[in-house]
């Protein structure tokens, strides 16, 4: 496994900068924006598109700082029920692919997008239980005749640009958000779709990221590092559902912390382990989104952590067995 980060927190360095201070932390990968949510924070898009000389120029940095790039990130909503939203999100995840073809990456990382419950719908709609039976059939509707659809042809766009792996980030409010709405996906397109796996949108949902990371064997294309404090007091009150601003830290049922700081070194320890146990050897992607760190500490914190549980070497011979 290799330890990288996702460097949209860095926004304000350049790319070269980025990289510079990123290395001299041990930092061996790194995940690029290039729309959607994360925004093509160090990445010129159009440029590179347009120049190759701006491909060289790129491929020449991370190759100074012995630096690859893990995957390309594009979160957005495609399926959004607002077509003018909705195609801002599309043309961004084409352009991700097409930029990671000229950079020689070949995994693509996003949301599986969320649609409205009719053709006429003006907001996303996310079912999350099975009564009344109208919620069912919004489900029915939006997966035959909005994800599924969608993904199958993005899946031949992306097999044409030499990507190979959409790794989906489960998470709350997009249809795909577990284990069993992943693997559904998945069977319905083809093993191109993977996952990204992320704990800390697990974590609070009451999953086990290490029994989640067992049943994706095969499954897994990337790996977040980031986690998630669950406040037990007023999880029992107001159970993990929380719509609360994310800078409540005191009122939340739960918040993102920096790994180490939501879940205890046995927990990162058997999940890197279990990643190993599945075959995963690739990159541990650091996503800084901290409300009590400074951008720096938070990053910095992590990649101390991570260095200590990471798994950086594949297994030696049993010449005990």
């Amino acid at each position: 496994m290799k330890l990288g980060v996702l460097t949209v927190p860095l926004s304000s360095k350049s790319l070269e900068e980025a990289l510079q201070y990123l290395s001299s932390l041990g930092v061996q990968t790194v995940e690029l924006g290039a729309g959607g949510y994360p925004g093509p924070t160090h990445l010129d898009v159009n440029k590179l598109l347009s120049d190759d000389n701006e491909v060289a120029r790129v491929k020449d940095l991370l190759k100074k700082y012995n630096m690859e790039i893990s995957a390309i990130s594009a979160h957005g909503n495609p399926l959004h029920p607002d077509k003018a939203i909705a195609k801002s999100f599309h043309d961004d995840f084409v352009n991700a692919v097409l930029v990671a073809e000229k950079l020689g990456v070949d995994t693509i990382i996003g949301f599986s997008g969320c649609p409205g419950d009719c053709e006429d719908s003006k907001n996303p709609n996310w079912v999350t239980c099975a009564w009344p039976d109208d919620y069912l059939k919004i489900l029915d509707w939006q997966w035959n005749e909005k994800i599924i659809p969608y993904w199958k042809d993005m899946s031949q766009f992306c097999k044409q640009h030499n990507v190979t792996k959409i790794a989906f980030e489960m998470h709350p409010g997009f249809a795909v958000y577990n284990v069993s709405s992943l693997l559904r996906l998945r069977a319905a397109v083809g093993d191109i779709i993977g996952a990204n796996f992320d704990p800390s949108h697990l974590i609070w949902q009451g999953v086990n990221p290490v029994e989640a990371i067992k049943a994706l064997k095969g499954a897994i294309y990337h790996f977040h590092a980031k986690d998630t404090r669950v406040d037990m007091t007023n999880t029992a009150v107001n159970g993990v559902l929380d719509t609360g601003n994310y800078g409540d830290v005191l009122g939340r049922s739960w918040v993102f912390r920096t790994v180490g700081y939501g879940s205890d070194t046995k927990l990162w320890k058997d999940m890197l382990s279990t990643l190993a146990a599945i075959g995963y050897d690739g990159a541990i992607s650091i996503e800084h989104e901290d409300a009590l760190m400074s951008i720096n500490e938070g990053l910095e914190k992590a990649i101390q952590f991570l260095k200590d549980v990471i798994i950086f070497e594949g297994a030696c011979d049993m010449w005990w067995a």
